[in-house]
C-alpha cells in the first residue's frame, strides 16, 4: 500500500515522502495516528501538490532541527538523579519521559518518542543515548545516572542496621548453643583450647616401650 507521510516516522521516512508499506501496518498503526494518508486518495495532481507542500514543510522543519541539533550537541551530556535502595539498587528504571523533562528544563522541549535509549537503564552509571530530531538528524548524548544523596544516605543507614541485627542474631545463637551445653561461650572456647593442647601433648610424648622396641640392638 502506498502512503504519503504526514510526519516523520522512525525507520520509515520523513514527512512528505511516498512509501510502500504493509496494508495492516497502515490500517492498524499509521492511519489511526494520522501519520500518513493513502497515496490513492484523490487525483494524481492533488497528490503531487500535497507532496510538494509536505516537502516544503519538511525542508523548513529540517532546517530548524539542524539548528536545534547544533545547540543540543553542545550540551554533550546529561545527568539525572534517581532514588536508590540497598546496594545502590534503583527503584524502577530511567524512562524517556524523564529524559524529555530534563531536556525541557535545559530549553529543548522535545517529544519523548524522539529519545532512543538503546537499552533498559536500571542501574547507576553512564549510558549512550540518541535524540532523533528528524530521520537523518540524530544527536548522541551521554547520560549519567547518579544516586540521590538523600536516598543514598538512607540506604546506607538501613544497610548498617541490617548488619547490626545480623551480628546480634549470631551472638544470640552462639550463646543459646553454649547454654544448651551447660557452658558459657567463654568456657566453650577454653575447653576447645585445652583439648587442642592435650592433643598436642599426646603427639609430642612417645611410648617408652615402643621407643625401646624401635631402638636398634647393639
Amino acid at each position: 500500500m502506498k502512503v504519503i507521510l504526514q510526519k516523520d516516522v522512525a525507520n520509515l521516512g520523513d514527512a512528505g515522502e511516498i512509501k510502500e508499506v504493509a496494508s495492516g501496518y497502515a490500517r492498524n498503526y499509521l492511519l489511526p495516528r494520522k501519520l500518513v494518508i493513502p497515496a490513492q486518495a484523490g487525483s494524481q495532481r492533488a497528490l503531487e501538490h500535497h507532496k510538494r507542500i509536505m516537502e516544503q514543510k519538511a525542508t523548513k522543519r529540517n532546517a530548524e532541527m539542524a539548528k536545534v541539533s547544533e545547540s543540543l550537541a553542545a550540551v554533550k551530556s546529561l545527568e539525572i538523579t534517581v532514588r536508590v535502595g540497598a546496594n545502590n539498587r534503583m527503584f524502577g528504571s530511567v524512562t524517556t519521559a524523564q529524559i524529555a523533562a530534563l531536556l525541557d528544563e535545559k530549553g529543548f522541549p522535545l517529544d519523548k518518542r524522539k529519545i532512543e535509549l538503546g537499552e533498559k537503564i536500571r542501574s547507576l552509571g553512564n549510558y549512550q543515548i540518541k535524540v532523533r530530531l528528524a530521520e537523518k538528524i540524530v544527536v548522541p548524548l551521554e547520560l549519567s545516572v547518579v544516586a540521590d544523596e538523600e536516598s543514598k544516605a538512607a540506604a546506607e543507614e538501613e544497610a548498617a542496621e541490617v548488619a547490626a541485627m545480623e551480628a546480634r542474631a549470631k551472638a544470640q545463637q552462639a550463646a543459646q548453643e553454649a547454654a544448651e551445653r551447660g557452658e558459657t561461650p567463654e568456657a566453650a572456647g577454653e575447653e576447645g583450647e585445652e583439648g587442642a593442647s592435650e592433643d598436642a601433648a599426646e603427639g609430642d610424648s612417645a611410648d617408652p616401650e615402643a621407643s625401646a622396641e624401635a631402638a636398634p640392638a647393639e
